[in-house]
């Protein structure tokens, strides 16, 4: 792939849960040799002091694994350590998790002391879901965002002013995007987590994807 930081990719033949997914290009009213996305990665970095130097790793897609959506935090590793021999590059990350879908909640992991004379860290683990507190049903979001428009309540709702700094951001990646030749998509069997150069361009910064299955998410 000629984008450094981005990969385009295209969903083929597979298997989701144990059913039989077509390629992409076969589905209704798809051309043969379309070159139109159906997952997306990309890093993007925010040019300001706050954010200065925090990369920010999206991706998105279809046919994938899982359905999931989060918005992971994995904190700073500290230069240096309060004990010592704390391998401090070694160290277990801290996440904060936001869960959007389907199980709706957060959960907070980091590195605690195991219980000993030794000084010894291992990786906690704690989690708030919205199904274990609350008996209300979760709806499927459009209820609450119709209900809204019939009240008149605002607050889900994206400014026109946010609308249009967000293109400002998307489109010049759709500008590059536009006339690739289709040997340039990054082909990913339905079913799976992505296209393995999605995993390339992240591991050039030492780092990987979190786990769709929610398996290795302690891995940077």
């Amino acid at each position: 792939m000629p984008f450094r930081t981005s990969c385009a990719g295209q969903y083929v033949a597979g298997t989701i849960k144990g059913r039989a997914v077509k390629d992409y290009r076969h589905e209704a009213n798809v051309a043969r040799d379309s070159t139109t996305e159906t997952y997306v990665a990309m890093k993007l970095m925010i040019d300001n002091w706050r954010w200065a130097g925090v990369p920010f790793y999206l991706r998105t897609g279809k046919a994938m694994a899982r359905r999931k959506t989060e918005i992971a935090i994995r904190f700073k590793q500290a230069p240096l350590a309060l004990f010592r021999d704390t391998p401090v590059d070694r160290l277990t990350p801290n996440w904060l998790v936001m869960h959007i879908q389907p199980e709706e909640g957060v959960s907070l992991q980091f590195g605690a002391k195991i219980p000993g004379p030794i000084v010894q860290l291992g990786s906690v683990k704690m989690d708030f879901r919205y199904a274990d507190y609350f008996a209300a049903k979760p709806s499927t979001g459009y209820e609450t965002l119709i209900y809204d428009c019939m009240t008149g309540d605002a607050t889900l709702f994206q400014s026109a002013d946010n609308i249009e700094i967000g293109w400002r951001v998307v489109q010049p990646i759709l500008d590059a995007w536009r006339g690739r030749r289709a040997e340039e998509i990054a082909f990913y069997p339905a079913g799976s987590a992505g296209p393995m150069e999605a995993d390339v361009f992240i591991e050039r910064d030492g780092r990987r994807w979190r786990a769709l299955d929610g398996a290795g998410d302690e891995v940077p």
